[in-house]
């Protein structure tokens, strides 16, 4: 994953583009209409964002004799019903369905075949892989894997020693292996936002972006039901490593407010030197939990 362009930086480079104000009401509104058409399909669904979402059609609804059928059927009836375009890929698993689903997009259908798979992956550059990012991919380039055929030449135990388990996970992609299962209705993990700094900025600087994204992220919040009890302040240095600092209040958030003072109270905990910088700031809130699951609190009182 790479992270987009901020919005400050897009305008100078484009100062006659218009902006459009989001508009998230209604986009839950097409995303709920969106499941309902998967729904036609199967009941395994795992969304992934308003807007993405991962399919098991090993046995679907319609009966159709293959996944690519049931994938070119949900793209017409979201053309024809909602007038808009899907992009989907068909593979054997999540991670390669994933990749599919990108290779041709916004308006494509991708598919991979069982048979495919190894030519498929093998000239992808190293970074297509998730969980590689400009870290991880700077330092398998040191190793000279550039490309996932080069990462399937290495041993698992030299990338598990360099890598740790992350390692065995790195291998097992190479060689197209994925056996995480579609789960539907996947509880809330963590709502959160984030932004890119058009320049790289001090620790000190960053106080503004902090309290846009905590108004941002309180109001996703609150449309789950559930209680988020900790707060997650994550930043991206100016060497793209990540780091994040959390806190988890003894009483749930009662406030907008709340979470912007401990997400900024948290930049106390990052312990970088001053002269850092950072090129990316998120605010978030996890550790979900159903408001009957919180901890009760018990006060004694002695009577005068």
């Amino acid at each position: 994953m790479r992270s987009a362009m901020p919005a400050m930086r897009a305008e100078r480079l484009c100062p006659e583009a218009v902006f459009v104000p989001p508009d998230f009401p209604r986009y839950r509104a097409v995303s709920r209409l969106v499941r309902e058409i998967f729904r036609r399909h199967t009941d395994l669904i795992e969304p992934l964002s308003l807007d993405e979402a991962y399919l098991d059609v090993t046995e679907n609804k319609m009966g159709l004799p293959t996944a690519t059928r049931v994938a070119r059927a949900i793209r017409e009836q979201i053309r024809q019903e909602l007038d808009l375009t899907a992009s989907a890929g068909v593979a054997p698993n999540k991670f390669l369905a994933k990749l599919a689903s990108d290779w041709r997009k916004p308006d494509g259908l991708f598919v991979i075949q069982p048979d495919e798979v190894d030519a498929f992956l093998a000239p992808l550059p190293v970074g297509r892989v998730p969980g590689v990012g400009r870290v991880t991919e700077a330092k398998l380039e040191k190793l000279g894997i550039q490309t996932v055929g080069d990462l399937r030449a290495k041993e698992a135990s030299m990338l598990e020693g360099r890598f740790g388990r992350h390692g065995l996970r790195l291998y097992e992609l190479a060689r197209g292996i994925d056996h995480s299962e579609v789960v539907p209705d996947r509880p809330t993990q963590s709502i959160s936002a984030e932004d890119t700094f058009e320049r790289d900025v001090l620790l000190t600087e960053t106080e503004p972006v902090i309290r846009r994204l905590a108004e941002k992220t309180w109001s996703a919040s609150r449309n789950e039901s559930r209680i988020a009890r900790t707060v997650v302040l994550k930043l991206k240095t100016s060497e793209f490593d990540i780091l994040t600092r959390s806190h988890t209040p003894v009483s749930p958030l009662s406030s907008c407010e709340e979470l912007t003072n401990i997400a900024l109270s948290l930049r106390q905990r990052v312990g970088l030197g001053p002269k850092q910088r950072f090129r990316l700031v998120g605010v978030g809130l996890s550790n979900f939990c159903a408001p009957e699951q919180m901890p009760v609190q018990s006060m004694l009182f002695n009577k005068p």
